[in-house]
């Protein structure tokens, strides 16, 4: 099998390479840690459940499903309201035959250069539509959903953020809802 080398950018000609790393992995709690504390939250706790979530096992082939996409990369539509930061547990549903070039990110916790650049790393509408019309898979949702991920208050989560999520997954009734976190 042969190995995909992706260029670097211009700017950092040595981002991207093939092989190992001599980099050490990002240790993203204390990372997470160190965010949250500069924009005034008390120390991180992460949300811990102690009951699995089950897997559904898919209804029918990937082919013949319908795939919802759901993106916590703070992702709006030009003319709809941009996230602010610190909790915003706010949701935008962008129809999913939107121009990508109408899409815009507003986001605190991760550097946002490529998703401007490319919508698609964080809110892969682009690549859902080309998985369907190479009948990959069976179509796409009428409607995509975006939130801003890095809510700080799980309470508020729970509470807000995730009723307005499954109600619009309830509306469109998906096979599949592809869940992209950032």
């Amino acid at each position: 099998m042969s190995e995909t080398i992706i260029p670097p950018r211009a700017e950092n000609p040595t981002e991207l390479r093939s092989g190992r790393s001599d980099q050490p992995p990002a240790d993203y709690i204390a990372e997470t840690k160190q965010l949250y504390s500069s924009l005034g939250y008390d120390s991180y706790r992460w949300a811990e459940r102690s009951d699995a979530i089950p897997l559904a096992p898919l209804a029918k082939p990937l082919a013949d499903s319908t795939v919802m996409l759901i993106g916590s990369g703070g992702i709006y539509r030009r003319g709809q309201v941009a996230f602010h930061s610190k909790d915003d547990t706010s949701v935008r549903a962008i129809p999913s035959s939107v121009n990508t070039s109408e899409l815009r990110t507003a986001h605190f916790a991760y550097d946002q250069t490529d998703a401007r650049t490319d919508i698609n790393c964080v809110f892969p509408l682009d690549r859902l539509a080309e998985l369907a019309g190479n009948d990959i898979i069976g179509g796409v949702a009428a409607a995509a959903i975006s939130f801003m991920g890095g809510i700080y208050s799980t309470r508020r989560l729970e509470t807000e953020t995730v009723p307005a999520i499954l109600q619009h997954v309830e509306e469109q009734a998906p096979d599949v809802v592809l869940l992209v976190p950032v």
